[in-house]
């Protein structure tokens, strides 16, 4: 809450959360669900203090029996104390009675509660991404194999370089994604920490045993030091491992965008019965669900910068930060969540034509074989700068005259006073060519196939 200047944060309100969010995420960024984070909290903090002897027993069990959530009566005290904790713990001092409510929150600072309620947030929503991306390999995985033998042209520059597979593709991604989901675990591991230790951090006026309570209880580590907050570097952490995960994401719609285009026509999304790709153009089927993933990824990178912004706060704390997390926590997870989800089901029923690459792995009549030609010639004694020379001068002429780059180069004298008939068939076949797609299978996968 920033004091003087109201800021409340309603899930309902925001666009992102409201066009975006799937139930799970939606309940943990609710003001319900928060206040009743912030309870949980306070209940462990009056345990903690139990064990130390200053609460008494019968006051944290009050506490547990009868504290109850109440978003608008909240909300109601807030208008007159324009400061969120305050009001929370008013309300519960409403309902338990000033006896054993006096002792909520007793010694505790707005951040303790909020810190450690926020990481718990945070670790929630962090499992949820986890199973997206589980999900997203388990159909990289499927489709890598299924593509695995289907070949097309490499591209380099947008041009063409050499051939490749379909299922090559899948398994750079299926990795990249490996990476990811280690990058997403440890940020939750970084955030998965909380406080208990008073205004600057020094435990003045809360004991550690309190904290430690707290944190075992509610499933989180102590922060070994802390000012008034869990240091923002934390946070920062979990939102860039986010920003990489939508680069990685963009990186594959870029890529699916691209096989859709009309001159490359290799793979498409999936068009629906009914499904209308203009309102103009009845022919159009253009690849939307892509797109939307590379918008939404450019905005959850966007939330990055100022969370690395609120690593830099004044002395102890100041809460430039909190204005910021209360739109980047929900936002970020909620539209990581829904892109991880779109993407994958683009890529399950990603239609694939299988003779469209290998007619495009043609288009350049042999070209992509130029650098085994060049190797062999190397082989057999050609200098390189010479042999580039040769396969470079062929390689023209099939261009610009649309001719066989392999008969060019079984015609050329040159060639054949260096190379055989069957070294000129090894050049040129394309199953020699892949030949070492099942060993990289089984280096990503662990087998070469299923």
């Amino acid at each position: 809450m920033l004091c003087g200047a109201r800021l409340t944060y309603s899930p309902q309100s925001n666009f992102m959360i409201s066009r975006y969010s799937r139930p799970q995420l939606d309940r943990i960024w609710s003001q319900q669900r928060k206040l009743e984070l912030w309870l949980e909290v306070e209940i462990a903090a009056l345990e903690g203090w139990s064990q130390e002897g200053l609460v008494p027993q019968e006051a944290v069990e009050a506490v547990r029996d009868q504290a109850e959530v109440d978003v608008e009566r909240v909300k109601e005290i807030e208008r007159e104390t324009r400061h969120d904790v305050a009001a929370f713990v008013q309300s519960i001092e409403e309902v338990v009675g000033a006896e054993h409510g006096r002792w909520v929150h007793f010694g505790l600072t707005s951040s303790d509660v909020l810190d450690t309620a926020y990481a718990l947030q945070l670790v929630e929503a962090a499992d949820i991404l986890l199973e997206d991306v589980d999900t997203l390999l388990d159909v990289l995985e499927r489709r890598a194999f299924e593509h695995r033998d289907t070949p097309k042209v490499g591209r380099s520059h947008g041009i063409h370089a050499e051939p490749t597979t379909l299922g090559h593709t899948f398994a750079v991604w299926y990795e990249e994604m490996k990476r990811a989901r280690r990058r997403l675990k440890q940020a939750r591991e970084t955030v998965r920490v909380g406080k208990v230790s008073g205004s600057v951090g020094t435990f003045a006026n809360v004991p550690p045993g309190v904290e430690a309570h707290v944190c075992d209880k509610l499933g989180l580590k102590p922060a070994s030091v802390s000012t008034q907050i869990v240091q923002r570097d934390r946070h920062a952490e979990f939102s860039t491992a986010m920003a990489l995960v939508a680069s990685s994401l963009e990186k594959f719609a870029t890529e699916v965008r691209h096989l859709q285009r009309t001159e490359v026509a290799e793979a498409e999304e999936f068009f629906h019965e009914g499904q209308k790709g203009s309102s103009s153009m009845p022919h159009k089927r253009n690849p939307v669900l892509t797109e939307n993933v590379t918008g939404l990824a450019r905005t959850i990178r966007g939330y990055a910068s100022p969370a690395q912004e609120n690593v830099a706060l004044w002395h102890e704390r100041d809460i430039s930060h909190s204005s910021v997390e209360r739109i980047v926590g929900p936002d970020a997870t909620t539209l990581l969540d829904f892109a991880l989800v779109r993407m994958t089901k683009v890529l399950d029923k990603l239609v694939v034509y299988p003779d469209k690459m290998m007619e495009n792995l043609r288009e350049t009549n042999g070209l992509v074989f130029s650098q085994r030609v060049l190797l062999a010639l190397i082989r057999n004694g050609a200098s390189r700068d010479g042999a580039y020379r040769t396969v470079q001068r062929l390689a023209k002429e099939a261009f610009e005259e649309e001719r066989n780059f392999e008969a060019l180069v079984r015609d050329d004298e040159s060639v054949c006073a260096q190379l055989g008939d069957d070294e000129l068939d090894a050049c040129f076949d394309l199953e020699t060519v892949l030949e070492n797609i099942p060993t990289i299978f089984e280096r990503v996968f662990g087998q070469s196939s299923k």
